[in-house]
């Protein structure tokens, strides 16, 4: 990641650092609570999120923040967006949303931000805007729409020293947490991992919903990939990467037959399954920790690891299934990122 080179102000400098490396929470409202705005309604994430959040009967409201107001976006071009907008909105405005008109309206009365746009590729723009002002954000699954949007978006935050995180529900499952907890003595070799994947045709292959199955195998497996094969049917994907201390992971997309989420892990003493979706509560309550610690609960890097690794999947297809260096996937990208990065972008605008 590029950092800044201009010579900047003392107090310039000292507010960097605090924001970088400082335990200070949020800015919240005279309750302490912490007021997060949504942009895009065209998930069902939007209503389920503020539901657990805002509603008193719900485990999530002593979490201490609230969803405030939401810009309902939407993706005219793709049905799954279009279609669901109108409805989602009525349902999160019931729950005491304030439904407002542009984002920069919303980013004015909020504290902290989910970008929840169901689709991956107006990701960049609308995050570029939340770093400008300075708000923590959540950015939901996919990350963008194309592997140099992604890199983009680090490396604006990285810039504007804006905290950020990206997840799928299924990382932080209570099956899949307590597996990866007790491993003291169990090393994990490898991890066959899979989930559904339709195929979006406005996005890399597996960034549409293959990432859920991508990122269980990430969360177990940890970074450090160095080669990715695929081999694609109609109706399934089995993707092999290779780390580079020789560790095989395998992630198996299914488009036929029953759909499920799932993984096993490969261990020195044992063999262990582990549950799929156990629902959102888990992710929601660490998206409530992030906005009050801006601690990111999963390192940016391994975010976009796992970006290139699906991106090298979709290149091996490409190639009739040969192997593809993901260090080479992420160099090309970082090229064509440096292209869509403002370069008056190199500091927040006071």
């Amino acid at each position: 990641m590029m950092h800044v080179d201009a010579p900047i102000g003392t107090l310039v400098l000292v507010t960097l650092l605090v924001g970088v490396f400082s335990d200070v929470t949020s800015a919240a409202d005279d309750t302490g609570t912490i007021r997060a705005g949504i942009i895009g309604l065209d998930t069902s994430h939007a209503p389920a999120f503020t539901k657990f959040l805002n509603d008193p009967k719900s485990k999530g409201y002593d979490l201490g923040v609230r969803i405030v107001a939401a810009y309902p976006g939407g993706s005219p071009d793709i049905p799954a967006s279009r279609d669901r907008v109108r409805k989602i909105t009525d349902q999160v405005r019931a729950l005491n949303v304030r439904i407002v008109d542009s984002i920069p309206e919303l980013l004015k009365d909020v504290d902290a931000v989910l970008i929840e746009s169901v689709d991956g590729r107006p990701h960049l723009e609308q995050a570029r805007a939340v770093f400008r002002a300075e708000k923590p954000v959540f950015i939901d699954k996919p990350l963008a729409g194309s592997l140099a949007d992604a890199v983009a978006i680090a490396e604006l935050a990285e810039r504007a020293r804006v905290p950020w995180f990206c997840s799928s529900a299924l990382r932080f499952g209570p099956s899949l947490r307590n597996a990866l907890e007790h491993r003291e003595n169990d090393p994990v070799l490898g991890c066959d991992a899979w989930s559904p994947c339709p195929i979006e045709e406005h996005h890399p292959d597996l960034y549409w919903y293959g990432v859920h199955g991508c990122e269980l195998l990430y969360t177990v497996m940890g970074p450090g990939c160095e080669t990715v094969t695929r081999v694609s049917t109609t109706g399934t994907d089995c993707v092999t990467g290779r780390w580079k201390d020789g560790r095989l992971g395998t992630f198996r997309g299914l488009r036929d037959g029953k759909e499920d989420y799932g993984a096993v892990i490969f261990g020195k003493t044992k063999i262990e399954p582990v549950l799929g979706f156990q629902g959102y509560e888990p992710l929601v309550g660490q998206i409530a920790t992030f906005f009050k610690t801006r601690r990111p609960p999963v390192p940016p890097d391994e975010t976009i690891e796992l970006y290139a690794f699906m991106e090298a999947a979709d290149q091996s297809k490409r190639r009739g299934g040969t192997p593809v260096r993901i260090d080479d996937v992420l160099k090309a990208a970082r090229q064509e990122a440096s292209m869509k990065i403002d370069p008056q972008q190199s500091l927040p605008i006071w």
